[in-house]
């Protein structure tokens, strides 16, 4: 019983039903022009449904009435873009237009004809009301006043779920605006795990090197290189905090340029903080970084910190060899180090994938692992 009565408390019962009104205060409008042909603005109604702005219109007021509070309703806002749409516009406001009708009916008769077997309960005479005005008065119409009123209530419950689900169905988004939708939500997809391997380098560059360093000077117990070992951890940690404020401002706003991203540009910072932790770097770059298309100068960036910390963080100080090489149509990373006695046991290490999920989605090739006694990465990236 609880639940049947529940929509008496729901706002969304009655958002609804003045959903189903909007239309008919037009056609009382009309009836004042001219009552006898009530019909006519349904006749104006096909035209104006093959305007785009006008399901843009219906499709805000349908979510603002008829699924307030619901996110993810499944009725479009936005004009229509092919004649389809236009036509279940129409078809859409010709249901509206008699749904209205029929809800204006079943709110106004069956409360006054609850009202007119009451009367007729105590002994009044009904009023002219067709089927009404020959009733005898009689204590037995007590007993049906309330049946009337159960009908508005069925009536205006039924009519509000049904015309919600038309709603759903012809103002829902066509092929294209669901085609939309999903290339956005990829699009945010890709955004994510692209913030995610932002973090995962940087940060996971400064701490390897901040512990390298720090085990080192531990190790060597000279006052000179604690203090340049102190020095290398303060600036890495300083461009790693620089690098998650850009990351997080990302977060925070979805528009900001990839430009704030570093590029090969800004590769000597990632080679002097290699050196600084102890590791012998002998650098070969060979044409010009500047003259990099933006996605692949950024992607190579990341690339070459993430090879470098996985030198630091699996080999540790040992001589590394890095080539960076722009040609007329690719860029050639390469970094290439001793391998750590014992080799350690293969693993799935993220980076290594995140460096290969890179190159692939510049259309590039990654090639990782032992290489004539050495441990090597090597990165070829397509500049068209």
């Amino acid at each position: 019983m609880v639940r049947i009565l529940r929509p008496l408390v729901l706002g969304t019962t009655y958002t609804r039903l003045l959903h189903l009104w909007v239309p008919m205060l037009v056609a009382s409008v009309w009836l004042f022009v001219d009552p006898s042909r009530p019909w006519v603005p349904a006749l104006v109604l096909a035209p104006v449904g093959l305007l785009p702005s006008v399901r843009m219109g219906e499709g805000v007021q349908a979510r603002l009435l008829l699924t307030p509070g619901v996110p993810d309703c499944g009725i479009s806002e936005v004009p229509s873009a092919s004649w389809r749409d236009r036509l279940r516009t129409v078809v859409w406001l010709e249901l509206r237009w008699v749904l209205g009708w029929v809800a204006c009916f079943a709110s106004v008769w069956p409360p006054v004809a609850a009202v007119e077997l009451a009367r007729c309960a105590w002994g009044y005479t009904p009023s002219d009301l067709p089927l009404l005005d020959r009733l005898p008065p009689s204590r037995a119409w007590a007993l049906l006043a309330p049946l009337p009123l159960l009908v508005t209530y069925g009536a205006i419950v039924g009519l509000g779920a049904l015309v919600t689900v038309c709603a759903r169905k012809l103002l829902g988004p066509s092929a294209a605006e669901r085609l939309a939708a999903l290339e956005e939500r990829t699009e945010q997809l890709l955004e994510r795990t692209r913030i995610a391997r932002e973090l995962h380098d940087s940060i996971g560059h400064a701490l390897t090197v901040a512990v390298v360093q720090a085990g080192a000077a531990r190790a060597a117990g000279d006052p000179e290189f604690t203090d340049r070992a102190l020095s290398a951890i303060e600036e890495t940690g300083r461009a790693a905090l620089a690098d998650l404020e850009r990351v997080l401002g990302v977060l925070r706003e979805s528009e900001r340029p990839a430009s704030a991203r570093p590029t090969l540009a800004d590769a000597d910072r990632l080679l002097e903080s290699a050196r600084a932790s102890g590791a012998t770097v002998d650098a070969e770059v060979t044409g010009r970084l500047t003259a990099l298309p933006g996605p692949v100068s950024r992607e190579g960036y990341r690339i070459l910190q993430e090879s470098l910390t996985n030198v630091l963080r699996h080999a540790g100080t040992v001589p590394v060899r890095v080539r960076v090489a722009v040609s007329d149509d690719q860029l050639l990373l390469q970094v290439r180090n001793t391998l750590p006695t014992p080799f350690p046991e293969p693993t799935r290490d993220s980076g290594l994938r995140g460096i290969r999920e890179r190159a692939a989605l510049l259309g590039g090739s990654a090639l990782t692992g032992p290489a004539e006694g050495d441990w090597q990465v090597r990165v070829e990236l397509p500049l068209s």
